[in-house]
């Protein structure tokens, strides 16, 4: 078990992040504490994965100063629970759903691998955990998508993290899995401590869970609580441009984000919204 950490799990200072004369954000200062939820929006291309990839110490910052429980970033960190995008798997692959969780342990490492006993009790630990205990020996390319993300998330939990990473946990999910997920995350920071990054596209499925938002659009940046970032002023002065935020039956939808350079933006509509091809649930394309 990770002991309890005593300070931020995540701290950036004036952070920054350019691909040439493209900037995605800069200037970010950002101290995430243990157990807290941070919802990570904008449109697409604006830097939400890249800056997941920065945590990871798959790309350094272009500015600024990155640390993770108070040490830089660097691939492998068992600190560090990363849950990605989720992606359809072959029905023929060879693999069973404990042998993906098994990765997240020792996954990083070159030739045979021998579990411990320790290791594998921790795998089946992680599989209880998320409730995929009945599947642990069914191959991942017959799982459905919702089990498929559950198997992810305890990959992502086998070496009790300290921060977990989620780029777009709910996408192609159906309503009830997204509430498993998003719920299954929620009881895990609660539960540990364990601090959340969660990129998404579509903020209403966690927005009762969220204790922050970062905003990141045309090079620019918002931190705050929801009901401080997702407002029709502040994304007006992200975008430099009228946007309207609606409160609809509880569900929050942004009306009139333009397209974003370099991005492949598209319009996500919420059902309340649908018939009004310039609303987009907040957050926008991932």
């Amino acid at each position: 078990m990770t002991a309890p950490a005593t300070g931020p799990a995540l701290s950036l200072r004036g952070a920054g992040m350019s691909f040439g004369d493209r900037v995605l954000w800069s200037g970010l200062d950002l101290e995430l504490q243990p157990g807290e939820f941070l919802a990570v929006l904008g449109p697409n291309g604006a830097g939400k994965s890249t800056l997941l990839k920065a945590v990871l110490g798959q790309q350094p910052l272009s500015a600024g100063d990155l640390l993770i429980g108070g040490r830089p970033p660097a691939r492998g960190r068992a600190q560090v629970g990363y849950v990605p995008q989720q992606k359809s798997m072959d029905a023929a692959t060879p693999l069973r759903a404990r042998d993906l969780v098994a990765l997240g342990i020792d996954g990083h490492r070159f030739g045979l691998r021998r579990r411990s006993p320790a290791e594998k009790q921790r795998i089946a630990d992680a599989l209880e955990a998320v409730g995929a205990t009945a599947y642990a020996d069914a191959p991942i390319g017959l799982l459905s998508g919702g089990e498929q993300q559950r198997v992810r998330i305890a990959q992502a939990l086998a070496t009790d993290p300290t921060l977990l990473l989620c780029d777009e946990p709910l996408l192609s999910l159906d309503l009830r899995s997204q509430r498993a997920v998003a719920d299954m995350i929620d009881r895990r920071r609660h539960e540990h401590g364990t601090a959340v990054v969660f990129v998404t596209h579509e903020i209403n499925p966690v927005l009762d869970l969220v204790d922050r938002v970062l905003y990141v659009a045309g090079g620019q940046h918002r931190i705050g609580p929801p009901g401080e970032v997702l407002t029709s002023e502040t994304l007006s002065d992200l975008y430099r441009t009228p946007v309207d935020v609606l409160n609809v039956r509880g569900r929050i939808v942004v009306v009139g984000t333009p397209d974003e350079p370099g991005g492949c933006h598209h319009h996500d509509l919420t059902p309340e919204s649908a018939g009004r091809p310039a609303a987009q649930s907040a957050g926008g394309a991932a």
